[in-house]
């Protein structure tokens, strides 16, 4: 028994060791991102450089000189300037089954202690279950529930056995410190109702394996992001740094302002398993899976 459990320690150890190495939960369990990338053999491994250099050459022929590019397998932001890398950021990006979807935008606007209107995917799956056990957990939350009056209702007022997904309401968390969308938001035009913004959750960059949001882009440097943006404002339009003495400010007094973006920058948020680092090739994890499906339909037979 004791030869038993000295094994398995030894190789608890291995696993913590192979974990900290490709950059994932350091737990010492042989979980589901491990065994994926346990299973990253040289085959899978030319496979990925070949699917991912394939996703590379269906970008433009000609890249923007500024843009914002962020990579959600490797949950990583780095903001790119005449081809050289000016800032770096982790990011929080979606989980598997809310997944950040592939995009291509421009940051338009700023907006400091946000409003959180939460979309209806999250209303019916999230927020309408826990306030039908309890209708104090909007207040608990910071949420406001408010009818199409505009007029604030009492959740307890409420019958919501009758509601099964959709609610007659919207349901806002009110801006602040404990709002999810932390105290800074970069808007661009979706179809999916994402965003980059800042979190009240700051710790969970601390993580290893960062697949945890709801499809948003939780970045660590927003504020270094947003001082970019403001800074590269002034270049033509004037007034960039009046504008982040402004932003300081407001953020100093915690007022929810908007600030309009003139020279609109790029965002290309993009899944790439494997990516040039320092004259190396780093791979991450398969998370959502994409790669394994354009494996089974591309490389089967090969």
């Amino acid at each position: 028994f004791d030869s038993v459990a000295a094994d398995s320690a030894q190789l608890a150890e291995a696993i913590k060791q192979f974990q900290k190495k490709k950059g994932i939960t350091v737990d010492g369990r042989a979980g589901e991102g491990t065994v994926r990338m346990l299973n990253v053999n040289d085959r899978e491994k030319f496979i990925r450089i070949a699917i991912s250099m394939d996703k590379y050459k269906m970008l433009p022929e000609k890249m923007p000189s500024k843009y914002i590019w962020v990579n959600t397998s490797a949950n990583h932001l780095e903001l790119i300037d005449k081809d050289e890398v000016k800032l770096t950021s982790k990011v929080i990006c979606g989980k598997a089954k809310t997944r950040t979807p592939v995009l291509t935008s421009n940051i338009t606007e700023l907006i400091t202690y946000p409003q959180w209107i939460p979309p209806p995917s999250i209303v019916s799956k999230e927020i309408l279950p826990a306030v039908k056990k309890n209708p104090g957990y909007l207040a608990r939350k910071g949420f406001s529930l408010v009818d199409s009056k505009g007029n604030e209702v009492d959740p307890y007022s409420v019958d919501w056995s009758k509601y099964g997904k959709n609610i007659p309401y919207r349901i806002v968390q009110g801006s602040g410190d404990a709002n999810a969308l932390g105290i800074m938001k970069f808007v661009f035009s979706n179809k999916y109702s994402v965003y980059l913004h800042d979190t009240n959750q700051r710790y969970l960059f601390a993580n290893a394996m960062r697949s945890l949001s709801h499809g948003c882009v939780r970045v660590q440097e927003w504020e270094k992001l947003a001082f970019y943006i403001l800074r590269n404002d002034s270049v033509s339009a004037g007034g960039g740094y009046t504008k982040i003495d402004s932003v300081k400010n407001w953020l100093q007094k915690k007022q929810k302002r908007s600030i309009a973006v003139r020279n609109k920058i790029p965002v290309y948020i993009r899944y790439f398993t494997c990516e040039g680092r320092n004259g190396n090739i780093v791979f991450y994890d398969d998370v959502y899976g994409d790669d394994r499906l354009l494996r089974e339909k591309y490389f089967a037979t090969k």
